[in-house]
């Protein structure tokens, strides 16, 4: 990570707090989509072999949804980011602070996410389904589509975050 600024920068403390719990929100991500889906997709319990395989398959981190992760996580310090630390008055760490909020953020935005079929979807496709190939590929580019539509931004790899000109 190169620092341009100087080492206290809120946005290098908070970039800090969402790749060191990465591992953790992806899996949260995961298990919080399959629970979602058959909540409210198959409020019957009934079991077909989609259920089946929902429910058989073992959650663990998942290498494709890094660059979601990691795009929401730059939209987040892009809204929400200053390079002003917070006067802290409770005796917590700036760290920890950044990182409960990102965390609360993050399930917010999440239970929106997951009202949108197309995001249950694409995670689902990632993980459960088609967790290597074609089609994982294209579920990756499915979810930068579907954050770009919800957010209004768009993530470029080298000119950063840019608003979506409408015309």
């Amino acid at each position: 990570m190169i620092q341009k600024y100087f080492p206290f920068d809120k946005n290098y403390i908070l970039e800090k707090a969402q790749l060191d719990h990465e591992h953790a929100l992806i899996v949260y991500l995961i298990n919080f989509v399959k629970a979602y889906y058959q909540a409210n997709c198959n409020p019957l319990g009934l079991e077909d072999a989609t259920i089946r395989s929902i429910r058989e398959h073992k959650t663990c981190y998942t290498p494709g949804l890094s660059g979601f992760y990691r795009n929401l996580a730059g939209i987040y310090r892009y809204k929400y980011g200053q390079n002003q630390l917070d006067l802290l008055f409770d005796g917590q760490d700036h760290y920890q602070k950044y990182a409960q909020e990102w965390k609360a953020r993050y399930r917010e935005w999440l239970l929106a996410f997951c009202e949108r079929p197309n995001f249950i979807k694409a995670v689902l496709e990632l993980t459960v389904f088609y967790p290597q190939g074609r089609k994982s590929e294209l579920a990756e580019n499915r979810m930068k589509v579907f954050m770009h539509q919800h957010f209004d931004l768009k993530v470029y790899k080298y000119r950063g975050i840019r608003k979506m000109k409408i015309a």
